[in-house]
């Protein structure tokens, strides 16, 4: 028998980062040294009071369906974290729970985007906001995220790529790959486009609590953007839960009614140990704590790294303001960055991602992950100023 695909499939890209650390992994079986700086996942343990609750609610009997969107306890807390962070009033019934984040991004793209509709991404950009926009027959449009403008929106630039057929556009801020960070002045400015272009949003805002420069601003908390946007949120970044699997939504509710229907067809739901584990995530002064504390500590990381990829020749490095990754241009190097990236795992064993896996406008980048402890990055700067000829090494 020949299997026959559906044409759908070629549409659907990649995330680089997972076939990268495949190959990292296979030279470290080889007995080679890899420092990884691609992947993006907290290297810090799930705080032990979140596992506690999680085992807790295990034991307690949580090992069972739950309603499609989640538990309505759980939708609860997480409405009064949402009312928290953003200052929107929101209710259970504005929330979804699904297993992962990247399900809410897919939802709302299947429930709002038809055949032939544009969506506005960010390029650089998460390389799944393009795939799922391609594989539901959307046309994805890039509104450039670039390094002179401090990795931030440019208003006028969005609303030249505005046209009939715009249905959706996408934000996110902290940014992946860039850390770059939308102020109060970029989200009334896209807020205002939105509402007089009738577009909705899906504001993609995983990295909020990992914000280094002051309070985080959400689209979602703009006035008059809660009727027409998805907040999306997890709990993999800020509480290092990334193999937990529990993103969330905040939506209008009739969104959120599609949404159950469509987690009905395909998940059924979240884990209901890992819906209980949020809300101690949510509520406790001890995860708070422990928040503060990773920001902290990626905050020194990303001063050192940094400084020192802006003391090799032909690097230009921008200071991130939220996330945990860089995104260096090394174009005066003479390296393209595929190339680049290429040769500094194979060569000098260190990984990262070259800049155009993130959209055309991230050629001449690579992205970092500080995600890995001080010696260890340390180390990756000195071996990529060893392989551009200028060691590095404090």
């Amino acid at each position: 028998m020949t299997l026959r695909f559906a044409g759908r499939l070629d549409r659907l890209g990649t995330e680089s980062a997972f076939e990268v650390l495949a190959h990292a992994r296979a030279l470290e079986a080889q007995g080679r040294d890899i420092v990884h700086c691609e992947i993006g996942e907290p290297d810090f343990a799930t705080p032990q009071n979140i596992i506690d609750a999680a085992t807790s609610a295990m034991n307690n009997g949580a090992t069972h369906y739950t309603p499609a969107s989640g538990i309505r306890e759980v939708r609860e807390a997480t409405a009064t974290y949402v009312a928290k962070q953003t200052g929107v009033p929101t209710t259970w019934r504005n929330v979804v729970l699904t297993p992962g984040s990247k399900n809410i991004l897919m939802f709302a793209l299947m429930a709002l985007v038809e055949d032939g509709d544009e969506v506005i991404l960010p390029d650089p950009g998460y390389p799944i906001y393009r795939s799922l926009v391609s594989f539901i027959g959307g046309v994805p449009v890039s509104l450039p995220i670039r390094q002179s403008n401090g990795f931030r929106v440019d208003a006028e630039e969005l609303a030249s790529l505005i046209t009939p057929r715009t249905r959706v556009l996408i934000v996110n801020s902290p940014q992946n790959p860039t850390g770059g960070i939308l102020t109060a002045k970029d989200c009334e400015a896209i807020a205002e486009l939105a509402t007089r272009h009738d577009l909705f949003v899906i504001s993609d805002e995983i990295y909020s609590r990992l914000n280094y420069e002051g309070a985080h601003v959400s689209l979602y908390g703009v006035p008059g953007m809660a009727e027409r946007t998805v907040l999306m949120d997890g709990c993999s970044k800020a509480w290092a839960m990334c193999g937990w699997r529990l993103g969330f939504g905040a939506m209008p509710e009739e969104l959120a009614k599609r949404m159950d229907t469509l987690m009905i067809n395909t998940s059924s739901c979240a884990a209901a140990f890992t819906q209980w584990a949020a809300v101690e995530a949510f509520e406790s002064p001890e995860s708070d704590a422990a928040v503060t504390a990773m920001v902290t500590e990626f905050r020194a990381r990303r001063d050192l790294l940094v400084d020192a990829l802006n003391r090799i020749p032909g690097v230009a490095c921008h200071k991130p303001e939220g996330a945990f990754y860089v995104f260096p241009d090394i174009s005066a190097t003479g390296h393209g960055d595929r190339e680049l990236a290429a040769a500094l795992l194979d060569e000098v064993g260190v990984a990262v991602l070259a800049g155009s896996s993130f959209g055309p406008q991230g050629a001449g980048h690579i992205r970092l992950s500080y995600a890995n402890s001080v010696d260890n990055l340390r180390r990756a700067a000195d071996r990529i100023g060893t392989y551009l000829g200028v060691p590095v090494a404090s």
